[in-house]
């Protein structure tokens, strides 16, 4: 198979996986318990204003033709390309629109979960690297222990440990903001006129030319990336030491070694080269699921990201907006998986046969 055939067969084959999330989540919103409309009044409306209620918010109609205006609004072409994100309807609490309170909350997310991942990739790699490097040693069995102690922490107690002793003890870094208050949000490059921001502040205050602002943010972002990539490390520690030791065995690495190359070249240039496709895979995965899964962190650090925006709408039973989020975390997720698919078959032509 071809590398064009095999992309084709991938994205051909996300959309009855995509189709099927949609419906799973439609379907598990209406089976949960809760009535969005009593939570909106507060229970203290007449039953004739939750009947009006019931109405204005579509819940009267019987629930295929709910489920087929949710999938039609969500496959609007020309709302999307208006708007720039899909049509996820209009939240059950204040009638605001869903996407667009989303995909504001998008980037605080997206923010965490790359340098959350960057620490990840690189604690664990490199202590992957060391352990192999040292089998069996002291050394081996504590790079082991702290992966496995780290991965078994529970994010939550790990982030209120951090807050404890660099924000309230020492004072050391800011806690529970995203920038600052001292300093406006940084807005980006404006270039005659059109602002060109990614509303990752760290970024953005670089394009604005201002280090102040770019200390300022990373100062906020440190705790929560530092603990949600302890947290994550453990597993590519694991990875690598792993994969080291397998490839350590092959004789192009005997080889290597015979021919006089420096150590580091062989670590680096020879086994982890060639150890790092597993890693590869086991890094989209852990960002699609940072992606979806930071809720705990952004609770923590009260992070103004969309795992914070989801609690908050879990509490009113916010159907629609809850809905939206989890499709924009299913699709995601989808997107990541389906591009690590792609590079990893791009690397490996064995993928391919």
């Amino acid at each position: 198979m071809t590398l064009r055939s095999y992309v084709v067969t991938r994205i051909l084959l996300t959309i009855p996986a995509i189709l099927l999330l949609l419906s799973m989540v439609f379907l598990i919103m209406r089976v949960l318990p809760g009535d969005p409309v009593a939570l909106h009044f507060e229970k203290k409306a007449t039953p004739e204003a939750m009947e009006a209620m019931r109405r204005t918010l579509g819940l009267d109609k019987p629930l295929l033709v709910q489920y087929f205006e949710y999938l039609t609004g969500i496959a609007d072409i020309n709302y999307f390309i208006k708007f720039g994100y899909p049509n996820l309807g209009k939240s059950m609490q204040d009638f605001s629109d869903v996407g667009e309170q989303i995909f504001a909350a998008f980037p605080a997310t997206l923010e965490l979960a790359i340098y959350s991942m960057l620490v990840a990739v690189g604690i664990g790699i490199l202590l992957g690297v060391r352990s192999s490097q040292s089998y069996n040693s002291p050394l081996d069995h504590l790079i082991r222990g702290f992966g496995t102690v780290t991965y078994a922490t529970p994010v939550f107690l790990l982030g209120m440990i951090f807050q404890l002793i660099f924000g309230v003890y020492l004072h050391w870094l800011p806690i529970g903001l995203r920038i600052s208050p001292r300093v406006n949000p940084p807005v980006g490059l404006n270039i005659g006129g059109v602002r060109i921001a990614t509303g990752l502040y760290t970024i953005d205050s670089l394009l604005e030319g201002n280090i102040f602002k770019f200390v300022e943010s990373s100062k906020c972002l440190f705790l929560p990336s530092l603990t949600l990539g302890l947290i994550l490390c453990g597993i590519f520690i694991r990875l690598t030491r792993t994969n080291m030791l397998e490839t350590l065995r092959l004789d192009f690495i005997t080889a290597a070694k015979a021919r006089g190359l420096k150590k580091t070249t062989v670590v680096y240039g020879y086994e982890l080269r060639n150890a790092f496709l597993p890693i590869l895979t086991m890094m989209g995965m852990q960002f699609a699921i940072l992606l979806g899964g930071a809720i705990l962190t952004e609770t923590t650090f009260s992070w103004p990201g969309i795992g914070r925006y989801i609690v908050d709408r879990i509490n009113f039973r916010d159907y629609t907006a809850i809905q939206g989020a989890i499709v924009i975390f299913g699709l995601l997720i989808t997107l990541v998986s389906l591009v690590v698919d792609i590079l990893y078959a791009y690397l490996d032509p064995r993928i391919r046969l």
